[in-house]
């Protein structure tokens, strides 16, 4: 069990990395001419699309983070440990899957920024499970057709995600990288 943790941690680090980068970003002032609204401060029926906190940064960026921290993973799948807990062959589907992971990632975070703007939630506002998810079930939507985890996997994901979402949200919260606790 601690085994299966481990490789599901390791195999979704790409998209854990991606979702930490934004707040990051915001909280260094970097890139702050990316920093602008994916939405154009636009409305649709009267509320905002996305919200101003969607940024080109955070979209540019979580893309980024995905395929460098896959690259790194294709490089380290030639040693034997990292080649055991690995659930895909990375240097024949790394380009595939740093592309879909960045695609589902992001993809599920502005999905349910979407969702949360038409029940007339603010950023920041809890959503749960979802503020916590989006991207486990965005990566479900584009890995799944591609790669065939599984139910199972995904479940297992979703639930290891959760809490360790909450876990270092809240840890974020008290570093003064994160608004919210959740």
């Amino acid at each position: 069990m601690v085994s299966d943790i481990i490789s599901l941690i390791y195999f979704f680090l790409p998209a854990y990395c991606a979702n930490m980068t934004p707040p990051f970003l915001k909280k260094l002032n970097l890139f702050p001419s990316l920093a602008k609204p994916l939405d154009g401060n636009r409305s649709f029926l009267g509320k905002p699309i996305l919200g101003s906190h969607k940024t080109w940064r955070g979209v540019i960026f979580s893309f980024l983070i995905v395929f460098f921290v896959c690259f790194f993973q294709f490089l380290l799948f030639s040693f034997p440990f990292f080649k055991k807990m690995s659930f895909v062959d990375y240097p024949s589907v790394f380009l595939k899957l740093s592309f879909l992971m960045g695609l589902g990632t992001v993809s599920g975070d502005l999905f349910f920024a979407f969702i949360k703007r038409r029940l007339n939630l603010q950023p920041g506002a809890p959503f749960l499970p979802f503020d916590q998810t989006n991207y486990v079930i965005g990566n479900f939507v584009f890995l799944e057709p591609f790669f065939s985890f599984g139910f199972l996997f995904w479940l297992k994901l979703f639930l290891l995600t959760f809490f360790l979402h909450a876990i270092f949200n809240r840890l974020g919260y008290h570093l003064k990288i994160h608004n919210a606790k959740w």
